[in-house]
């Protein structure tokens, strides 16, 4: 069985995971290193994906300066979403042979491990529904970026962040969808407990044997990763 290498980065600016996103992926996709998940939190933060509009965002930049809130555009699918403390966000950067089924995939992860949370958590028909859901009320987003047949960025699940947010935009380009949190459909996880949750179901789902690695390990064991593999296929 394959590894997925999993990685608990903390609080990271969101800018500065998408760079780390693209140097990961560049190794990825040169074989420098196996299959990765990172998990993580962000800043307050609103994503704009490639099918964003410019009525999603409808405050002023003040309004955003005043709450501490960035706004990035992204090169990932979907639209409008926000990101905060007290969301687990998940980036897995892995080999997509279809984008479709990967991220059913990803759905069938994030629904098992919210049912195991506690939370009655499923999905919905219709491009425009991609994520996860707790009956009407959203509670996990997805969008992906797929280059040279590897994906980054990913999904993101409310734990216990604030929802606030979401009701001053127009949240995954969906006027009057309401959010919901694990915390506000009364699951006991905290962000620790769900984080693990979250890694295992992810794993299982497609087929991994998950693989705990920190930050550190992660940045320097690329070319010894690349030096076993090219003594592996020497060998066969």
């Amino acid at each position: 069985m394959d590894e997925l290498w999993t990685c608990h980065l903390g609080r990271v600016e969101y800018r500065d995971a998408v760079a780390l996103q693209e140097r990961l992926r560049a190794r990825v996709q040169a074989g420098e290193l196996p299959d990765l998940l990172l998990l993580l939190e962000h800043p307050a933060v609103y994503t704009l994906g490639r099918r964003s509009e410019p009525g999603d965002l409808p405050v002023s930049e003040a309004f955003l300066r005043d709450r501490g809130i960035d706004v990035v555009e992204t090169e990932r699918g979907g639209k409008l979403t926000f990101h905060g403390p007290g969301q687990l966000v998940g980036y897995p950067i892995m080999h997509v042979p279809n984008v479709r089924e990967f991220v059913g995939t990803m759905q069938t992860a994030l629904v098992e491990a919210l049912r195991e949370a506690g939370v009655d958590a499923g999905t919905r028909e219709g491009r425009e529904y991609t994520g996860v859901w707790a009956g009407e009320r959203k509670i996990a987003s997805i969008g992906i970026h797929v280059s040279r047949r590897v994906s980054m960025h990913g999904f993101a699940v409310n734990v216990d962040n604030d929802l606030a947010p979401f009701e001053w935009v127009v949240a995954c380009g969906l006027p009057g969808v309401r959010m919901t949190s694990m915390a506000a459909e009364g699951a006991a996880d905290d962000m620790d407990c769900f984080r693990k949750r979250a890694g295992h179901a992810f794993a299982r789902a497609f087929g991994r044997r998950q693989r705990i690695v920190t930050p550190h390990r992660l940045e320097k064991s690329y070319a010894a990763y690349s030096h076993s593999q090219a003594r592996a296929s020497a060998l066969a």
